[in-house]
């Protein structure tokens, strides 16, 4: 039985759906003003693998991971470029869905964007003003938190104590600074409301699209731990009041991705983005990296992190590269697999699962050399690791890290043309490959001088060289 942990109740919880074996659940999307960084790649992966496992489960999943495209601050950026806002999330938007895919994490089944929801979150508005959960001044409408008995359960800190610590604002509108808004006024890029010209408060945004795509109660909702608070706390507030009824049945968080201890964010300006590491690594890589850490606990990035997912992950998908998935399955290690997974989707464990299949595929298949026979165990070793790892989103068609084009990689070793003596006329990579060929004919004749030398020359200008039992292979450092 899959065990979850609940934000709301602080502790591990069977996973039982509202209906049947039907599951509705929701993610906050990216805000598209900017690119993705590292803390969304492992936002997005976790919650990922939640959808492909709960689909591998054999539940009926409908995922929904919503689109900010109307935000302060995408009009802040469109008003400094002097563009609509439309060309700022345009922009953005096709930059995440290609990290997405160069990350390999699902499509999700519906992807609303909040300028199409806008009447969904003015008749929310309206419902809460109606019935004394809200009220308008000036064009702008605020949520009154003290009329939810229930706010600060999701967070864990009682309302009192919130109001002891809450920001008193200069000249504020608002009855209580916890009050938070649900309609903004805005005369230069709003739309028509009851309240004059204006656009939705964030956390109004998420609640309207749930709503319109998954109904009044969901079975999960998902998203970054910074994201607790305030603006799952307010999106349960507002839903339950409008609605009447329990908003989520499983509130989910990750983790951080710190740098030196640190949160990864844009307004600390200490984030890398998804596209710059995916230049350096591959989407297996930085899966492995987020993988190995439990998705609630803060993940530490470095390079030497990063590096010894690299080689994992190596190790993982070339370990099957000469075979294709097929029937026959190893139903103690999928057994195993599944126990790992549902004591809240421990994917260290699950990892270990899949190296111990490595293992035994490894010896498997040099027990079949030797005796001359078939060993049907090696197949299915080899079937059960694609099967479960891309349970776990790995992609098996990617043998090794991405390189540079050659254009960008002869520039990067343009001195070792003159200094091996090779016309630049021809390709980086030919002269790459004449490198290594010389590398691997001097270990051959155990040359060590020679074949040091080589390798040394091309980390100097940052190509490392790793030996195998198929020969020198090269990556850009």
């Amino acid at each position: 039985m899959l065990k979850l942990f609940n934000t709301i109740s602080k502790k591990l919880e069977e996973f039982q759906p509202l209906t049947g074996n039907a599951v509705k659940m929701y993610v906050c999307g990216p805000t598209v003003y900017d690119k993705a960084h590292l803390g969304h790649a492992r936002c997005y992966i976790t919650w990922d693998v939640l959808y492909r496992y709960l689909k591998f489960l054999n539940y009926d999943v409908t995922y929904c991971r919503n689109v900010t495209d109307v935000d302060d601050k995408i009009l802040k950026k469109a008003d400094d470029k002097g563009v609509l806002p439309d060309v700022i999330t345009k922009e953005f938007y096709e930059s995440f869905i290609n990290s997405m895919n160069g990350l390999n994490v699902l499509k999700p089944d519906i992807e609303p964007r909040a300028t199409k929801t806008i009447g969904e979150m003015i008749a929310m508005v309206k419902k809460l003003v109606d019935d004394g959960f809200a009220y308008a001044i000036d064009g702008d409408v605020y949520f009154e938190v003290g009329k939810f008995k229930g706010y600060g359960g999701l967070s864990g800190q009682p309302l009192d104590d919130l109001m002891a610590g809450a920001r008193v604002e200069a000249d504020t509108k608002k009855r209580s600074p916890l009050d938070f808004a649900l309609w903004k006024k805005d005369e230069k890029h709003g739309f028509k409301s009851p309240w004059g010209l204006g656009r939705p408060g964030w956390h109004i945004e998420c609640s309207a699209m749930s709503k319109k795509h998954l109904g009044e109660t969901i079975d999960i909702h998902a998203g970054g731990a910074d994201l607790q608070f305030p603006h799952h706390e307010n999106e349960r507030a507002q839903s339950e009041c409008a609605n009447g009824c329990t908003f989520v049945k499983y509130w989910l968080h990750n983790g951080f991705v710190t740098i030196n201890k640190e949160k990864m964010s844009k307004s600390l300006g200490n984030f890398l983005t998804i596209d710059d590491v995916l230049k350096a690594y591959n989407s297996n890589a930085i899966r492995f990296f987020i993988l190995t850490n439990h998705y609630r606990m803060p993940v530490e990035f470095n390079d030497e992190a990063l590096n010894s997912a690299n080689t994992g992950a190596k190790r993982l998908i070339n370990s099957v590269k000469d075979y294709q998935k097929g029937d026959l399955c190893d139903d103690e290690a999928i057994n195993a697999f599944k126990e790992a997974m549902n004591d809240d989707l421990n994917t260290s464990k699950a990892l270990s699962i899949l190296f111990s299949l490595v293992d035994k595929l490894k010896k498997a298949s040099a027990e079949a050399l030797q005796d001359g026979a078939k060993n049907h165990d090696v197949q299915k070793y080899a079937s059960t690791i694609i099967y479960l790892g891309e349970v776990l989103g790995f992609d098996f068609s990617l043998k090794d890290a991405p390189q540079l084009d050659d254009v960008t990689l002869k520039e990067k070793i343009k001195p070792l043309y003159k200094e091996f003596n090779f016309d630049e006329m021809i390709s980086a990579k030919t002269l790459l490959d004449k490198l290594l060929e010389d590398r691997n004919s001097a270990r051959a004749n155990k040359d060590w001088a020679k074949s040091d030398l080589i390798r040394d020359k091309l980390l100097s200008v940052g190509i490392l060289v790793k030996d195998s039992k198929d020969g020198s292979l090269w990556e850009v450092k």
